[in-house]
């Protein structure tokens, strides 16, 4: 068992080559990590113990470990012939690809641990993005590591600068993050989003906030464990989104803890249950209030955002909508009343597929981002509702806003073609989200809605 604990204790055994560097009272700085001693993250571990620990949890050191990630890039150079044979491998394990260790990603596993992922190096090396998607991101070859500190200490192993892409304050940082995080197939379609999404949202605006200010929270405390380090605003770097690991894996349970909680705060919900002069009806509103950008993102075409609603008379259910089961693809349900947040994918004759590199046309249903602060401005208000039919009168209606990072029609569509382990499927989580949980009971009354 591979895991990222086993990174950890070895890197303890590096401790001492940088020992002198963190502790030494020498007026003069030693430079004693470059080159290739920089680009191992291990080599972090003696003076930046904290964020490596949040690092070795993150999906970005699980990127090139992800099984999923294996079958579909294993799959894509099949099915291919090797064409675009750098397109996953590029954002998975870029320090891999950039040294020539890897042409295609095809072995990822043979590598030392050190260029697999996306590193300490490949982020903090980074002096300009050269585009805005497919990881355009150019490194300096200075030895420079770069970070939002804007006076770093002398005292360093390695020399420090500040860059305003990797300061949190600027919204110029979120462009860093954009370069992976927005993705277009060889065919052209625009299959991940997130950062265009942040361009025309509310929060790439002047004082809002960066990609790092929701999925990097700050903490006060030393950057380094360097006599004399002063306390600075920290950047957590665990960066929790809404995957997560699904084999062994160093501080996987952390990882997933902060994925919910930052899922239970992103929408405000609605849940009113109304008498009109057609019958009755259950109204459930849905309004991304708190994501930087569209809901669900990123690879929204894998992922499922759905409203599960069960309406009671007398204890029996009398209606019921987005009752998805376990192991089940949510788009496989019969149910003409099932509200589906996602993308679909088509290719150029027009067939809806999940595999990314036959998509050249997207289809989007996602919840909108706020794109204004102003209540007199019309586009204020951009929750969306969506009516239920009852069948009868309930006495009590109950709802949830389910996620899953990814469903089960790509998965078993994997499993079938022999490249992903059917045993991990029992691993891929369901979501709650804790703010679209409500209950109705006819004790409040048709007059009041639950939010």
């Amino acid at each position: 068992m591979r895991t990222r604990v086993a990174v950890v204790v070895s890197a303890l055994a590096v401790a001492s080559l940088a020992a002198t560097s963190c502790d030494n009272d020498e007026p003069e700085p030693k430079i004693t990590l470059t080159g290739q001693a920089l680009m191992d993250p291990n080599n972090c571990l003696p003076c930046h113990d904290e964020q490596f620990r949040e690092w070795s949890s993150s999906m970005h050191a699980y990127a090139a470990e992800d099984p999923v990630f294996v079958a579909m890039n294993k799959r894509m150079l099949r099915e291919t012939n090797g064409a675009s044979a750098d397109f996953c491998v590029g954002c998975h394990a870029p320090m891999a690809l950039r040294l020539g260790l890897t042409k295609d990603g095809s072995n990822l596993a043979e590598l030392p641990t050190a260029v697999r992922g996306v590193t300490c190096y490949f982020c903090h090396a980074a002096d300009a993005v050269e585009g805005t998607h497919n990881n355009p991101i150019r490194l300096a070859d200075d030895g420079v590591m770069r970070g939002g500190i804007r006076d770093p200490i002398a005292s360093m192993p390695h020399r420090g600068a500040h860059s305003p892409l990797h300061d949190r304050e600027s919204p110029e940082s979120s462009t860093l993050c954009g370069a992976c995080h927005d993705v277009v197939t060889p065919h052209g379609a625009h299959i991940e989003r997130t950062f265009d999404e942040w361009k025309n949202s509310l929060y790439s605006q002047p004082g809002q906030l960066s990609c790092g200010k929701c999925h990097m929270d700050g903490r006060d405390g030393p950057a380094a464990l360097v006599d004399g380090a002063p306390v600075r605003k920290l950047h957590d770097h665990s960066m929790p989104a809404v995957d997560v690991a699904i084999t062994p894996f160093f501080g996987v349970e952390a990882q997933r803890e902060a994925v919910q909680r930052l899922l239970d705060q992103t929408l405000v919900t609605k849940l009113c249950v109304k008498q009109t002069p057609l019958g009755v009806v259950a109204d459930v509103t849905l309004d991304n209030a708190f994501a930087g950008h569209e809901f669900p993102s990123g690879a929204a075409q894998d992922r499922r955002v759905w409203v599960e609603l069960f309406a009671y008379r007398g204890g029996e259910v009398i209606f019921s909508s987005g009752a998805v089961e376990d192991r089940k693809p949510a788009a496989a349900l019969e149910d003409p009343n099932l509200w589906l947040l996602r993308d679909k994918n088509f290719t150029t004759d027009g067939r809806e597929t999940h595999l990314f590199w036959e998509a050249a046309r997207v289809e989007e249903e996602q919840l909108p981002a706020a794109v204004t602060a102003d209540p007199l401005d019309p586009r204020f208000i951009h929750s969306v509702t969506r009516t239920y039919p009852l069948p009868a009168v309930p006495d009590r209606v109950t709802m949830r806003v389910r996620m899953r990072p990814l469903d089960f029609d790509l998965l078993d569509d994997l499993v079938r073609s022999g490249d992903l382990d059917p045993a991990l499927l029992d691993k891929i989580p369901t979501w709650n989200l804790a703010s679209g949980t409500r209950e109705w009971t006819s004790e409040i009354g048709f007059a009041r809605c639950l939010d």
